[in-house]
């Protein structure tokens, strides 16, 4: 089961303006940038209360991001919610007819396994499971 919403992943040109400006906005400085080779993105991480804000920039034309910001610009990309077993949730969301964009977690930013569920599952919207690598 969901757990609680962990972040909001936002789409970003420019990963260190966007820092500067999310800086600005939320009165907190950025805990975390690290680079995912896998998903080709730069992600910085800001807390506000109990989510977290992601900002993402492509390293890579041929990444997600870097589609994703050519064909909608920048904005929000995913909502990303904590599971607490996330091989367990993925097999019970393939059941109810979900379709998933891996068939394994992988390992993604910030110390987390994810998956996502491909926006047609989801009226549009692109969803993100993730569960703390112990």
């Amino acid at each position: 089961m969901f757990e609680k919403v962990e972040h909001i992943g936002i789409a970003v040109k420019n990963i260190s303006a966007s820092i500067e400006l999310f800086e600005a906005l939320l009165g907190a400085p950025c805990y975390k940038k690290e680079n995912v080779e896998t998903e080709k993105v730069t992600t910085a991480f800001f807390r506000t209360g109990e989510t977290k804000i992601e900002l993402l920039e492509s390293i890579s034309s041929d990444s997600a991001i870097a589609k994703f910001v050519e064909k909608r610009g920048e904005g929000i990309h995913h909502i990303a919610f904590e599971v607490e077993d996330i091989e367990r949730e993925m097999i019970r969301l393939k059941g109810k007819g979900f379709h998933l964009l891996s068939e394994k977690p992988l390992r993604g930013a910030d110390n987390k396994m994810v998956c996502f569920i491909h926006p047609k599952s989801c009226s549009g919207v692109l969803i993100e499971l993730c569960q703390e690598i112990k």
